[in-house]
Order: structure tokens, then sequence, then C-alpha cells
């Protein structure tokens, strides 16, 4: 085999030895599949890298997105902090949020956050009726209805949902589902190419995350 044969197949070999994050260094740039957001926004524990879900149990796109998201979020390491936070854009999404702030306080949004979108999506259950989603709670979780609206018309849900709308804000979305990495970065199905390519970015910045130092400087609580 002559030299100048050999020479394209050492190169192709060693373009296969670069590590995947190199490969993926040039597969995702920024402004292109994700945005930096030009004011980070401080997490809740600086010693993980965290994901942030902006989403919507009225948003159909966040209905089909969940499985895989599910399945993204059960695989992921134990350096990484998920959690969700519902976007407002709107009364009627104000109160799912409402809804979803009921359920964390209560301690069972595992067992009722796929049970609310199949009923707003699969049974056309009109969730903005707290006497309907009472009924929900307590089926799928056991919380009697007096509970229920005792918390659900709490100041401390009513907090979490104000917040959540800042959040939002300082996240600058402007359409679900989001998911906001180490609040450093945003990344949407648009600017991925499609919702199942969200996590492959992610999984990209939350790698990029992991080498850093993982301060912060300029990052600003809201």
């Amino acid at each position: 085999m002559s030299f100048s044969v050999r020479l394209p197949i050492l190169v192709a070999m060693l373009f296969l030895a670069l590590s995947p994050s190199v490969r993926a260094e040039e597969a995702f740039t920024a402004g292109t599949h994700y945005e930096v957001l030009p004011i980070p926004v401080k997490t809740v524990d600086a010693s993980k890298v965290e994901v942030v879900e902006m989403f919507s149990y009225a948003c159909v796109h966040c209905f089909s997105f969940d499985p895989s998201l599910e399945g993204w979020r059960a695989a992921a390491p134990a350096d990484v902090s998920f959690r969700r936070t519902p976007a407002v854009f709107n009364k009627d999404w104000e109160l799912l949020a409402q809804l979803y702030y009921t359920a964390e306080v209560l301690g069972v949004v595992e067992k009722v956050h796929t049970p609310v979108f199949n009923a707003l999506h699969m049974e056309s259950v009109d969730l903005r009726d707290p006497r309907l989603v009472a009924e929900l709670f307590e089926k799928h979780a056991a919380i009697e209805a007096e509970k229920f609206n005792g918390v659900y018309n709490s100041f401390s849900v009513r907090s979490r949902v104000q917040q959540a709308v800042g959040k939002g804000k300082a996240y600058r979305i402007t359409g679900v589902p989001t998911l906001i990495v180490n609040g450093k970065y945003r990344v949407d199905g648009q600017l991925a190419g499609n919702n199942t390519r969200m996590l492959e970015v992610v999984d990209f910045l939350v790698a990029k995350e992991r080498s850093s130092t993982g301060e912060n400087p300029q990052a600003v609580t809201q």
C-alpha cells in the first residue's frame, strides 16, 4: 500500500478517535442550537448541574415530549439536578401552575403529573375547574378535597406561581417545552431541530458545565 493511500485512512482513524465531546462541540453551537442567557440565573444547588424544564400542562408538545424527558431523567447522572417550572403565559396557564405547585406542596407530583397530562389531553377534563382537579388528586394521590382546597388556595402556592412567572422572564422563554441548563443556556425544539434532539443538546451542555469550574459570577436570584 502506498503512502498516498494510507494517509486518508490515517486521517479517518484520527477523526474517529476524537472524543464525543469534541465532535459534539462541532455539532452544537451557541446561537444555532442553543442560546446563552445574557444574565445567568442562580441555580438551587451549585454542587450539581441543574436542568430545568419550563412547561405547561396545556402544551400538547410538552405532553408528547414528557415520556422522552422522563426516560432521560431516569438515566441522568447523580451530579445532574432536574426540576420543572410551569410557564405562565396567560390566566389559564396560571391555574395550571397553581395545580402543579399544589401537588409540589403536598408531595404528590410524581403521582399526579402524568394523570394530569392524560386528563387534559386524552380525556378533555377542564382543569381550570378546581373541583375536577380535586377529584383527580383524590383518585390518584388519595388527597381529600378539603386538604386539596386548603393548599390550592394558599399563599404559599400563589407565591410559587409568581416566582415561576419571574423565572420565565429571567430565562427569556418564548415557548414550551424549553430546557434551561445550569441557569446559563436555553434550549428549545426550534433551536435544537426537534424536541428529541433537545436532549442531545442538553447532554452536551451538561458535559460542558461539568468540565468547567462551576463558578457563576454574574448569577442573579429570581
